[in-house]
């Protein structure tokens, strides 16, 4: 993996230097992990003019859920309690004779651009904006195992919660279960706060579980993640408990299945997020849904569960290979409960078989 991470820093310094900025400082930690394998607490990258530098207040850990440290990158450990690391690594960009330091000011407060400033004031800052965010998009087929394999677990997970007595259980309750089997299975813990949405709160978006028992003829709605070496993926379901589903339960989910079906069939290479959007959106809008639908059909995931490119209506950029994103429609009719189905998919080319479903748990309408 060494040379993959070399890689990537080399990407990032080609357009550092077309930016006119010798030297890099990566700070958000899901950017040095893409960069370094890992990403210790609080430690930040440097890519200098004389050599790339980990700086961290102590030495990394040997954790896989941490992730595997490139061996080729030389690690500096700030000496005594207090330090900070990216005030370390802008004075070894200074003492390296770099002019200009590119830094990520979306991520960096301003008590430590301030701090940065003073220890090297005659370095000029440069924001380097989204760059790695950019890189970071599409993925090698290593990165997409491992969401393949977070999908595994959580399909596994959900599968076995739906053969167990759920009637009378409260949200919370089942929200837990399904984390723990996650981590009994395998992941590294989940990749978001789990939700579990029973009766009139089924449907909603980032619902938090509550104490509410789950009871006979209503909508159960899950969505979870695992994440595994890092990368994390969501799966949402539906269903009816303990009865054969009402009239209208059949009808909304129906419509929520056609607006997501729409949303995947329209995921390939060179397809532009907000077409991808519009797709799973009309099928909703024409039947009156269009105010309860979610700002976003879906976005990519990764080493965080919301990255770019993100599928909405006013996104500009079009989809490439070898990108995983959500699909995700729902809606929710306040009082009643609703719809939601999430899967996480990779783009792939018609040639290749079109996109890749990697959460395969069955999107049928089951009554449990």
């Amino acid at each position: 993996m060494s040379e993959v991470y070399a890689a990537r820093r080399e990407r990032l310094r080609e357009r550092c230097t077309a930016g006119g900025s010798a030297a890099a400082l990566i700070s958000r930690p899901a950017n040095v992990r893409y960069l370094a394998g890992a990403a210790p607490q609080g430690a930040v990258l440097l890519l200098g003019k004389g050599e790339d530098l980990l700086l961290c207040t102590g030495p990394p850990g040997d954790e896989p859920a941490q992730g595997r440290l490139d061996e080729a990158l030389r690690v500096q450990l700030l000496e005594g309690p207090g330090g900070d690391p990216a005030v370390a690594a802008a004075d070894c960009a200074g003492a390296q004779g770099a002019e200009s330091l590119a830094v990520e000011e979306h991520h960096l407060t301003v008590a430590r651009h301030r701090a940065i400033r003073s220890v090297a004031p005659r370095l000029r800052l440069a924001d380097i904006g989204g760059a790695v965010e950019q890189l970071r998009v599409v993925k090698d087929e290593e990165e997409i195992s491992f969401l393949r394999i977070g999908a595994e677990i959580a399909d596994q997970a959900l599968g076995e919660l739906l053969e167990s007595i759920l009637v009378g259980r409260t949200e919370r309750h089942l929200a837990l279960e399904l984390e723990r089997r996650l981590v009994d299975h395998g992941a590294d813990g989940p990749a978001f706060a789990t939700s579990v949405a029973t009766g009139p709160n089924s449907g909603r978006r980032g619902h938090r579980p509550t104490d509410r028992r789950v009871e006979e003829g209503d909508f159960l709605s899950v969505c979870l993640g695992a994440t595994y070496r890092g990368y994390r993926c969501e799966i949402g379901r539906t269903f009816v408990i303990g009865t054969s589903p009402a009239e209208w339960q059949i009808e909304l989910y129906d419509l929520v299945f056609a607006a997501q079906r729409a949303g995947r069939e329209a995921l390939a290479p060179g397809a532009a997020y907000r077409d991808v959007d519009r797709a799973a959106r009309q099928a909703l809008d024409s039947t009156g849904h269009a105010e309860g639908l979610p700002p976003l059909t879906g976005h990519g995931v990764g080493l965080e569960i919301d990255e770019d490119p993100q599928l909405a209506p006013a996104a500009m950029g079009k989809l490439d290979a070898c990108v995983p994103v959500t699909v995700e429609p729902g809606v929710h009719l306040p009082g009643r409960g609703g719809v939601r189905i999430d899967d996480t998919l990779v783009v792939r080319p018609e040639a290749d078989g079109g996109p890749e479903l990697l959460t395969i748990t069955t999107k049928e309408l089951l009554a449990l």
